[in-house]
């Protein structure tokens, strides 16, 4: 574990960054940003929980002048990405999403002529990631987890129940969600100053007058499939096996021929997934690398984009010359 590093910083990127550009996947619309030039190596940033490729205003041109081809990809449900499902689509989770992200790397990014990518994702979308790369270990070289959410148990916790238990389970959840006022939470919670307080949650730092960060939550979260996105996000996530977790799929990862590296980017004052977690998971897993930035909380890669920029750069330079 590399020593906390700690410094206030106030950078506010445009949202806006890049080329807007649009995709589909499974008769969905998918939303895309890139910058940087095509022939550069490849870098996927993947957003967390309720946000979108405009999450990474701090990090895209950044990275771009320095030499990488970067993609910011709208997971369905978020973002300016398809919400209404049309009933092809019953659940979301970081298994569909995995798939999506291949897809994306194999039919946009085009790994056969661009080679090997990048992963960065925050929260959710690190959880997206290392999904991808325990199925798809040959389209990835690194991926960085800013932070790695789902650490809870750290080892996997295995429950073995009849079919018909797990069936009723099933049933009872998909019941109390489709029962549950989910598009009148989201519609409170996203025209209301709650939405600062949930928010604020995730940064150590005071967010009250930035403006733009609320922004980019709120505007996909007024969308009028907002809810039935959240519900199949809900339900999803809430039936997935123990495989599809995140203790389980490390150490599926663990046991890869070619397992490549990984980096964990924790904020040491991160109030959703503490840091005594990530330290518990490197001491089980001594192969994955752990750094923690101090003053940083659960969106660190926005809050203290300076030196989670830094970090990450510092990293792909040393996997470039440790070749």
């Amino acid at each position: 574990m590399q020593p906390n590093i700690s410094s206030k910083e106030t950078f506010l990127g445009s949202p806006d960054w890049g080329e807007s550009k649009y995709w589909s996947y499974k008769d969905l619309k998918v939303h895309y940003r890139v910058t940087g030039k095509e022939s550069n190596p490849s870098i996927i940033l993947i957003h967390g929980f309720g946000a979108s490729s405009d999450h990474w205003r701090n990090n895209a041109e950044i990275f771009a002048s320095e030499g990488f081809r970067v993609f910011g990809l709208d997971l369905i449900g978020f973002g300016k990405s398809a919400q209404n499902l049309r009933r092809k689509i019953k659940h979301l989770d970081n298994q569909f999403w995995a798939n999506q992200l291949s897809s994306f790397l194999d039919e946009v990014v085009d790994i056969e002529k661009n080679g090997k990518v990048i992963l960065i994702g925050n929260s959710l979308g690190a959880l997206t990631a290392i999904t991808t790369l325990s199925e798809r270990p040959e389209l990835i070289k690194t991926i960085i987890a800013a932070p790695l959410p789902e650490p809870v148990f750290v080892t996997p916790i295995k429950f073995y129940f009849p079919t018909w238990l797990v069936r009723v389970k099933s049933f009872l959840i998909k019941i109390v969600f489709h029962l549950f006022p989910l598009k009148s939470l989201v519609n409170l919670i996203s025209r209301t100053k709650l939405i600062t307080i949930a928010l604020q949650s995730a940064y150590f730092s005071s967010i009250s007058n930035d403006t733009p960060l609320k922004r980019i939550v709120t505007v996909p979260a007024r969308r009028v499939n907002a809810s039935k996105a959240l519900r199949a996000m809900c339900i999803g996530m809430s039936i997935r096996p123990d495989s599809a977790k995140g203790p389980s799929i490390i150490e599926k990862i663990q046991n890869l021929p070619n397992r490549p590296p990984i980096l964990l980017i924790w904020g040491k004052q991160d109030k959703l997934i503490p840091i005594f977690l990530a330290k518990k998971l490197i001491k089980l897993h001594p192969w994955l690398k752990l750094t923690v930035i101090n003053e940083a909380g659960h969106c660190l890669h926005d809050e203290l984009p300076k030196h989670f920029n830094q970090i990450v750069l510092k990293w792909l330079k040393n996997l470039k010359n440790s070749k």
